[in-house]
Protein backbone atom coordinates (compact mmCIF):
# COMPACT_ATOMS: atom_id res chain seq x y z
CA UNK A 1 0.00 0.00 0.00
CA UNK A 2 3.10 2.24 0.01
CA UNK A 3 1.88 4.00 3.16
CA UNK A 4 -0.44 6.21 1.10
CA UNK A 5 -3.46 5.27 3.19
CA UNK A 6 -4.50 3.30 6.25
CA UNK A 7 -7.66 1.63 7.52
CA UNK A 8 -9.40 3.37 10.42
CA UNK A 9 -11.15 0.77 12.55
CA UNK A 10 -12.62 3.14 15.14
CA UNK A 11 -16.42 3.23 15.15
CA UNK A 12 -18.73 6.22 15.52
CA UNK A 13 -22.51 5.99 15.79
CA UNK A 14 -24.36 8.39 13.50
CA UNK A 15 -26.85 9.23 16.25
CA UNK A 16 -24.01 10.62 18.35
CA UNK A 17 -23.33 13.37 15.81
CA UNK A 18 -25.31 16.62 15.93
CA UNK A 19 -25.88 18.08 12.46
CA UNK A 20 -27.33 21.42 11.47
CA UNK A 21 -30.67 21.12 9.67
CA UNK A 22 -29.24 21.38 6.16
CA UNK A 23 -26.56 18.74 6.68
CA UNK A 24 -28.99 16.44 8.50
CA UNK A 25 -31.36 16.39 5.52
CA UNK A 26 -28.57 15.62 3.06
CA UNK A 27 -27.06 12.87 5.22
CA UNK A 28 -30.48 11.25 5.64
CA UNK A 29 -31.09 11.34 1.88
CA UNK A 30 -27.61 9.94 1.17
CA UNK A 31 -28.13 6.97 3.51
CA UNK A 32 -31.63 6.28 2.16
CA UNK A 33 -30.22 6.08 -1.35
CA UNK A 34 -27.90 3.30 -0.22
CA UNK A 35 -30.72 1.57 1.64
CA UNK A 36 -32.76 1.44 -1.58
CA UNK A 37 -29.83 1.24 -3.95
CA UNK A 38 -31.04 -1.85 -5.82
CA UNK A 39 -34.40 -0.39 -6.77
CA UNK A 40 -32.85 2.96 -7.77
CA UNK A 41 -30.33 1.25 -10.03
CA UNK A 42 -33.16 -0.77 -11.56
CA UNK A 43 -34.50 2.54 -12.86
CA UNK A 44 -31.00 3.59 -13.92
CA UNK A 45 -30.87 6.31 -11.27
CA UNK A 46 -27.34 7.04 -10.03
CA UNK A 47 -26.61 6.72 -6.30
CA UNK A 48 -24.50 9.57 -4.99
CA UNK A 49 -21.07 8.46 -3.81
CA UNK A 50 -18.99 11.65 -3.58
CA UNK A 51 -19.39 14.02 -0.63
CA UNK A 52 -17.51 17.20 0.35
CA UNK A 53 -17.68 18.26 3.99
CA UNK A 54 -16.58 21.81 4.77
CA UNK A 55 -16.69 24.27 7.63
CA UNK A 56 -15.22 25.09 10.99
CA UNK A 57 -12.73 22.77 12.71
CA UNK A 58 -14.21 20.51 15.38
CA UNK A 59 -17.78 20.50 14.11
CA UNK A 60 -17.94 16.80 13.18
CA UNK A 61 -16.56 16.31 9.66
CA UNK A 62 -14.19 13.43 10.49
CA UNK A 63 -16.77 11.89 12.84
CA UNK A 64 -19.30 11.99 10.00
CA UNK A 65 -17.00 10.04 7.68
CA UNK A 66 -16.51 7.39 10.36
CA UNK A 67 -20.23 7.18 11.09
CA UNK A 68 -21.16 6.82 7.41
CA UNK A 69 -18.67 3.98 7.03
CA UNK A 70 -20.26 2.24 9.99
CA UNK A 71 -23.83 2.68 8.72
CA UNK A 72 -22.86 1.38 5.28
CA UNK A 73 -20.81 -1.43 6.84
CA UNK A 74 -17.77 -0.39 4.81
CA UNK A 75 -14.19 -0.11 5.94
CA UNK A 76 -12.90 3.44 6.20
CA UNK A 77 -9.68 4.10 4.29
CA UNK A 78 -7.99 7.33 5.36
CA UNK A 79 -5.59 9.04 2.98
CA UNK A 80 -2.16 9.67 4.47
CA UNK A 81 -1.46 13.17 3.15
CA UNK A 82 2.05 13.18 4.62
CA UNK A 83 2.91 10.39 2.18
CA UNK A 84 0.84 11.70 -0.75
CA UNK A 85 2.36 15.18 -0.93
CA UNK A 86 5.93 15.14 -2.20
CA UNK A 87 8.51 17.83 -2.90
CA UNK A 88 9.66 15.89 -5.96
CA UNK A 89 8.33 17.21 -9.23
CA UNK A 90 5.47 15.06 -10.51
CA UNK A 91 5.58 12.71 -7.53
CA UNK A 92 2.42 14.01 -5.82
CA UNK A 93 0.27 13.46 -8.91
CA UNK A 94 1.79 9.99 -9.27
CA UNK A 95 0.97 9.20 -5.63
CA UNK A 96 -2.64 10.30 -6.14
CA UNK A 97 -2.94 8.01 -9.15
CA UNK A 98 -1.45 5.10 -7.18
CA UNK A 99 -3.86 5.74 -4.33
CA UNK A 100 -6.95 5.63 -6.53
CA UNK A 101 -5.68 2.53 -8.33
CA UNK A 102 -5.27 0.72 -5.01
CA UNK A 103 -8.64 1.73 -3.54
CA UNK A 104 -10.62 0.99 -6.69
CA UNK A 105 -10.54 -2.67 -5.75
CA UNK A 106 -12.18 -2.08 -2.39
CA UNK A 107 -15.85 -1.71 -1.54
CA UNK A 108 -14.97 1.02 0.94
CA UNK A 109 -15.24 4.62 2.07
CA UNK A 110 -12.19 6.65 1.02
CA UNK A 111 -11.64 9.69 3.23
CA UNK A 112 -9.51 12.75 2.43
CA UNK A 113 -9.06 15.11 5.38
CA UNK A 114 -7.58 18.58 4.73
CA UNK A 115 -8.53 18.13 1.08
CA UNK A 116 -7.43 21.69 0.31
CA UNK A 117 -3.82 20.48 0.64
CA UNK A 118 -4.24 18.61 -2.66
CA UNK A 119 -7.02 20.49 -4.41
CA UNK A 120 -5.83 24.08 -4.25
CA UNK A 121 -6.97 26.56 -6.85
CA UNK A 122 -4.54 26.01 -9.69
CA UNK A 123 -3.75 29.59 -10.62
CA UNK A 124 -3.38 30.80 -7.03
CA UNK A 125 -1.07 28.17 -5.58
CA UNK A 126 2.02 29.45 -3.80
CA UNK A 127 4.08 26.43 -4.84
CA UNK A 128 5.04 25.52 -8.39
CA UNK A 129 1.80 26.28 -10.26
CA UNK A 130 2.51 23.74 -13.01
CA UNK A 131 2.90 21.01 -10.38
CA UNK A 132 -0.39 21.97 -8.73
CA UNK A 133 -2.14 21.91 -12.10
CA UNK A 134 -0.86 18.36 -12.61
CA UNK A 135 -2.11 17.32 -9.17
CA UNK A 136 -5.57 18.87 -9.60
CA UNK A 137 -5.94 17.51 -13.13
CA UNK A 138 -4.98 14.04 -11.87
CA UNK A 139 -7.58 14.24 -9.11
CA UNK A 140 -10.25 15.45 -11.55
CA UNK A 141 -9.62 12.54 -13.89
CA UNK A 142 -9.56 9.99 -11.10
CA UNK A 143 -12.71 11.31 -9.41
CA UNK A 144 -14.52 11.11 -12.74
CA UNK A 145 -13.57 7.43 -12.89
CA UNK A 146 -14.14 6.68 -9.22
CA UNK A 147 -15.83 3.26 -8.84
CA UNK A 148 -19.55 3.37 -8.12
CA UNK A 149 -19.23 0.67 -5.45
CA UNK A 150 -17.02 2.92 -3.29
CA UNK A 151 -17.71 6.20 -1.47
CA UNK A 152 -15.45 9.25 -1.62
CA UNK A 153 -15.61 11.74 1.26
CA UNK A 154 -13.39 14.82 1.41
CA UNK A 155 -13.21 17.33 4.27
CA UNK A 156 -11.78 20.82 4.45
CA UNK A 157 -11.74 23.90 6.66
CA UNK A 158 -10.84 26.06 3.66
CA UNK A 159 -13.28 25.39 0.83
CA UNK A 160 -12.38 28.75 -0.73
CA UNK A 161 -8.89 27.36 -1.44
CA UNK A 162 -10.16 24.39 -3.44
CA UNK A 163 -10.34 24.49 -7.22
CA UNK A 164 -13.94 25.05 -8.36
CA UNK A 165 -13.73 22.23 -10.88
CA UNK A 166 -13.01 19.83 -8.03
CA UNK A 167 -15.87 21.15 -5.90
CA UNK A 168 -18.31 20.53 -8.76
CA UNK A 169 -17.32 16.85 -8.87
CA UNK A 170 -18.95 16.22 -5.47
CA UNK A 171 -22.69 15.56 -5.74
CA UNK A 172 -23.16 16.48 -2.08
CA UNK A 173 -21.58 19.49 -0.38
CA UNK A 174 -22.34 19.75 3.33
CA UNK A 175 -21.48 22.78 5.42
CA UNK A 176 -20.63 22.25 9.07
CA UNK A 177 -21.33 25.38 11.10
CA UNK A 178 -20.78 26.40 14.71
CA UNK A 179 -23.67 24.97 16.75
CA UNK A 180 -26.36 27.29 18.07
CA UNK A 181 -26.80 27.76 21.84
CA UNK A 182 -29.77 25.40 22.08
CA UNK A 183 -27.93 22.74 20.07
CA UNK A 184 -24.90 23.02 22.34
CA UNK A 185 -27.15 22.78 25.42
CA UNK A 186 -28.58 19.54 24.07
CA UNK A 187 -25.04 18.29 23.40
CA UNK A 188 -23.92 19.23 26.92
CA UNK A 189 -26.93 17.38 28.37
CA UNK A 190 -26.10 14.28 26.36
CA UNK A 191 -22.47 14.27 27.50
CA UNK A 192 -23.23 14.98 31.17
CA UNK A 193 -26.07 12.51 31.71
CA UNK A 194 -23.74 9.53 32.20
CA UNK A 195 -22.07 11.09 35.25
CA UNK A 196 -23.50 11.21 38.80
CA UNK A 197 -25.63 14.30 39.32
CA UNK A 198 -23.19 15.87 41.77
CA UNK A 199 -20.52 15.99 39.04
CA UNK A 200 -22.76 17.48 36.34
CA UNK A 201 -22.51 21.12 37.41
CA UNK A 202 -20.23 22.89 34.94
CA UNK A 203 -19.88 26.32 33.39
CA UNK A 204 -21.30 25.97 29.89
CA UNK A 205 -19.49 27.83 27.15
CA UNK A 206 -21.02 28.86 23.82
CA UNK A 207 -19.86 30.02 20.39
CA UNK A 208 -17.52 27.03 20.32
CA UNK A 209 -17.36 23.77 18.35
CA UNK A 210 -18.58 20.37 19.51
CA UNK A 211 -14.97 19.25 19.99
CA UNK A 212 -14.28 22.26 22.19
CA UNK A 213 -17.47 21.66 24.16
CA UNK A 214 -16.51 18.03 24.78
CA UNK A 215 -13.11 19.13 26.07
CA UNK A 216 -14.81 21.59 28.43
CA UNK A 217 -17.09 18.85 29.79
CA UNK A 218 -14.26 16.39 30.35
CA UNK A 219 -12.04 19.00 31.99
CA UNK A 220 -14.69 20.35 34.34
CA UNK A 221 -16.20 16.96 35.25
CA UNK A 222 -12.75 15.59 36.05
CA UNK A 223 -12.11 18.59 38.24
CA UNK A 224 -15.44 18.05 40.02
CA UNK A 225 -14.55 14.42 40.73
CA UNK A 226 -11.07 15.31 41.95
CA UNK A 227 -12.40 18.06 44.23
CA UNK A 228 -14.96 15.63 45.70
CA UNK A 229 -12.24 13.06 46.39
CA UNK A 230 -10.04 15.70 48.01
CA UNK A 231 -12.96 16.80 50.20
CA UNK A 232 -13.52 13.20 51.32
CA UNK A 233 -9.91 12.90 52.43
CA UNK A 234 -9.95 16.30 54.14
CA UNK A 235 -7.41 17.80 51.79
CA UNK A 236 -8.04 21.38 50.71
Amino acid sequence: MNGLFFTDRSEVDIKDIVFNDGAAVQIEQFLKEYQFRDILEKYELPVNNKMLLYGKTGCGKTMTAKAIAKVLERKLIVVNLAQIVSSKLGETAKNVATLFKEVSYHDAVLFFDEFDTLGQVREHDSRDSSEMRRVVNAILQLIDNFPSNSVLIAATNQIEAIDEALIRRFELRLEFTSPAKEVLDSYYDRLLVKYPEEFQFIERKYDISFAEAKTEVFTQVKNNIIQAELAKSGIN
